[in-house]
Order: structure tokens, then sequence, then C-alpha cells
């Protein structure tokens, strides 16, 4: 049980690392590929888009054909991405390398919490498993920007995928003598349309928000590309209300508790993603700090996330989902528009606090939001509702990403420079996350139970969802 513990987290401790390791290494990836904006967007989308289309997929497909085996396989996929990552030539391969990286991530993370779940079929058993399993995903989205600092710095930006290389081979190798291999036999089927129409769909949408910067708003391209995206999600929506398994049931969303919750959550995505993209770029094109100085200076917002969000579930069960997810929305919008007040000349003493009040809210916002969509819904539900609050986020941070980098690149077309338009994405990011703050206080029904929230570790600390982590959609023993 030890073993399976410390490989399951380590392989999500992998794949929460290079999360926020790469946005350490945007300006040198920037510098050394001779990219622009729009390169540096698809290098954080590309993996984003295929965690959040794939995610449910991942999830079934391990329950289906076996949870060692996707574990592994996903292993294989995210370890040889990297190698292709490292080894990319130009910004085209990095990308391709980044896509497969998304893969291997959608497929490990849901079999690494479902080998738990069926490890663990005792309740209490299970709550302190998947407690270390969290906590370790916390530790590799603190652990990402200090690491990509000291290895871009050391190496330059190939060593932040190299890393990943030791880590997986001691995953197979180890998991192949150790893990045993379980599996649901009355799993749903895959959802192959709504999979394909999802991604097609989502990515058409990504490629005219980054791409129209460049190409022009009104270009026939961008035009097109958006008119593909509102078509293909159209299909999307009609095929998911007809198959017999749907990979996203929309019946879900006829409980508001539901729809609110997840809507939220995409801005949470959409502000915290797409905000972070930025963090590392602004200590070092706009104050002019190393790449390992701005790593350490973004630390305050991850340790911030890593820090609270134990407490947020326990909080989410004392007060209600409406009032800890609404303060959390308040001060992380405050501590966003904050930052969009930030100058070249602002000293550090008067910028960590800003980056501290933002992780904060976004940490208390996470895990109740979750356990709101969990309580929408019946219990044999709710691993798929976790699921879909998961991807959901996801969503947000591609939209995020591509949106407040259209802001920068559209402001600079303009004239303006990079650090006003960066202002303008926070300032952006900030109100959009107030506004939604207004919204969950008026329409997200307070819970007096959140089921999902109320397992409680020894010592009385809740458990709760880690930032960014991808729970499985339906973890069965």
């Amino acid at each position: 049980m030890r073993a399976l513990l410390t490989l399951t987290c380590a392989g999500q401790f992998m794949v929460l690392l290079d999360n926020t390791i790469v946005g350490a290494a945007l300006p040198d990836m920037q510098q050394r590929l001779h990219t622009d904006m729009a390169g540096l967007q698809w290098i954080v989308d590309a993996y984003v888009l295929l965690v959040a289309m794939l995610l449910l997929s991942g999830g079934v497909f391990a329950d289906r054909f076996g949870r060692k085996r996707v574990f592994l396989a996903g292993v294989v996929v995210f370890t040889a991405a990297s190698v292709v990552c490292a080894l990319a030539p130009s910004i085209g391969w990095l990308i391709a390398g980044r896509v497969l990286q998304g893969v291997g991530a959608a497929a490990l993370s849901p079999a690494s919490l479902a080998l738990l779940a069926a490890a663990y079929p005792v309740p209490q058993e299970r709550v302190k498993a998947i407690g270390l399993w969290a906590g370790f995903s916390g530790i590799g989205l603190a652990a990402g920007p200090l690491a990509g600092g000291l290895l871009v710095e050391s190496f330059g930006w190939p060593a932040i995928f190299l890393v990943n290389v030791p880590i997986g081979a001691v995953l197979l190798l180890a998991g192949l003598r150790v893990l045993g291999e379980s599996r649901n036999p009355g799993a749903p089927a895959i959802d192959v349309p709504g999979t394909v129409l999802s991604v097609l769909g989502v990515g058409a949408l990504t490629y005219g928000l980054i791409e129209g910067g460049s190409r022009g708003w009104t270009s026939p391209v961008i035009l097109g590309s958006f008119a593909a995206g509102a078509v293909l999600v159209a299909a999307f929506v009609v095929v998911e209300g007809r198959v017999p398994t749907p990979m996203l049931p929309l019946r879900l969303f006829r409980q508001r508790l539901f729809t609110v919750s997840n809507t939220a959550m995409v801005v949470v995505g959409f502000a915290l993603m797409g905000s972070s993209f930025f963090f590392s770029q602004f200590f070092v094109h706009v104050q002019g700090t190393s790449i390992l100085v701005a790593g350490l200076q973004t630390l305050p917002v991850s340790l911030g996330m890593v820090i609270v969000s134990p407490y947020a579930g326990r909080l989410a069960a004392r007060y209600g989902f409406r009032v800890v997810v609404g303060t959390g929305l308040a001060l992380a919008g405050l501590g966003l528009l904050t930052l969009g007040l930030v100058h070249a000349d602002t000293g550090y003493g008067n910028v960590w606090w800003r980056l501290a009040v933002a992780g904060i809210g976004f940490a208390l916002t996470m895990s109740p939001l979750t356990g709101a969509a969990i309580q929408a819904v019946s219990p044999q539900e709710g691993g798929l509702a976790s699921g879909v609050s998961s991807t959901t986020r996801q969503i947000g941070a591609v939209l995020g990403v591509a949106v407040l980098g259209a802001i920068v690149h559209t402001r600079e077309s303009g004239g303006a420079s990079f650090e006003s338009g960066l202002n303008s994405a926070f300032l952006t990011a900030g109100a959009v996350t107030l506004a939604c703050a207004v919204f969950t206080g008026l329409w997200l029904t307070p819970g007096r139970t959140p089921r999902g929230l109320r397992a409680e570790r020894p010592g009385g600390q809740a458990v709760s969802e880690p930032p960014l982590t991808v729970p499985p959609g339906r973890p069965t023993s």
C-alpha cells in the first residue's frame, strides 16, 4: 500500500510541478526561441487545452481498461513528451511536445487517484491517502517557480522538461513491479464524438483568440476560426444530449448550484492561469530582474494557495459556500486589481502582498466550488461532478491565457508599452473576478453540509482539492 501511495503521489507531483515550472521559463523561451506573445500562449494553452478536454475521458479510460495500465501509459507519454519538449529545435516542435504532455497528464492524473480509491476501500483510510496525494500536489505547485528559476538560470529552459525524465523512469519501473491492476467492468463507454468535438471546438476558439492580435480580428482566418468553434461547440451540446453515456451529462446543469459553481470555476481558471502567465514576464521584462529572482518573487501566490487551501473546506462546512467563495473571489479580484497598478519602479515590498492576497483568495474558492458541485448531484455522481469541476477550471485557464494575452498584444499593437498591456490584463482579470464574486453572492446557494468537504484528516484538517489538481471522472473500487 505504501509503495502504491508513493507512486501515485509522485506521479501527481510531476504533473503539478509542470503546471508552474513552465511559467518561470517563459522569458527564456521567448528569447532563445525568438517567439512572440502568441508563441508563449500556445506553449501554455496547448498543454492546458488537452488536459481540459481529455480529463473526463481519462477517468473513464482508467476504469474500463485498467487503472495501472492507463497510469503507466500516462507516465510513458508524459515522459516521452518531456524529452520532445527539451530537444525541440523550434517553437512548433515545443508546442507539439506540450500537446503530448497534455495527453499524458490527462491519463496519469485521474488514473493515479482512481488507483488510490480502489486500493483504500475503507473510507477513513481513503481520506488519509487522498490527503497525502493532495499534499504532494500542493508541494509540486509551490516548488515550480523556484525550481524553474534555478534550472533555467543554470542550464536554460530545456532543463525544466528534462527533470521529468528521471522521475518518469522511476515511476515506470517501480509501477510495473508494485502496482496491482484494477478496473470497473461496469464503466460506461467512451464518448468518442463528444471528446473529439470538444477538443476541436475549444481549440478553434482558442486559435482565434491567440492569433487574432497578429492576424487581425477581422481577417477571414480568425472570423472563420470563431465561426467553426461556435458550430463545433453547438454540435458538442447536441451530441451530448443524445448519446447514452455522454462525457458531460447536460442534465446536471439543471441544478442551479451545479451550474453556478461551475460557471464560477471557469472564472477562477480564467483569472488565475491568465494572470499567472504574466507574473514572471512582469518581473523579468518590466522590472529587469533575473529569471531566478523572478521565480522567487512569484512564490507568494503559490504559497498562499498551498497554506490556505487545506482550510477552505472546513470554512465552507462552517459558514457555507456563498460566504467563503464570495470572500475568496473578492480577495482574488482585489489582489489582481492592485497588481494592475504596479509599475517598473514599484518596490517588491509593495508587490508581494498583492500576489499573496490573490493567492489566498483563489485558495478559498477552489475546493468549496468543487464541494458545491458535488452536493448538487446524487452521491453516485460525486466523482463525475468533481471531474466536471476540474474540467471547467481548465477550460477557464485556456481562455484566460488566450484572452488576457490578446489584450496585451492588442495594446502593444496600438502603440502602448508592454507594461501598460500587463496593467490592462491584470485589471481585466480583477474586474471579471469581482463581478463573479457578486454573481456567486447572489446565486450560489449556501450549503449546510458540503458533502464533498466534510471528511477530515487527523487533527481536524479538512481534506480539500489542491489547486490545479485533476480528479478522475468516476473512480470506483
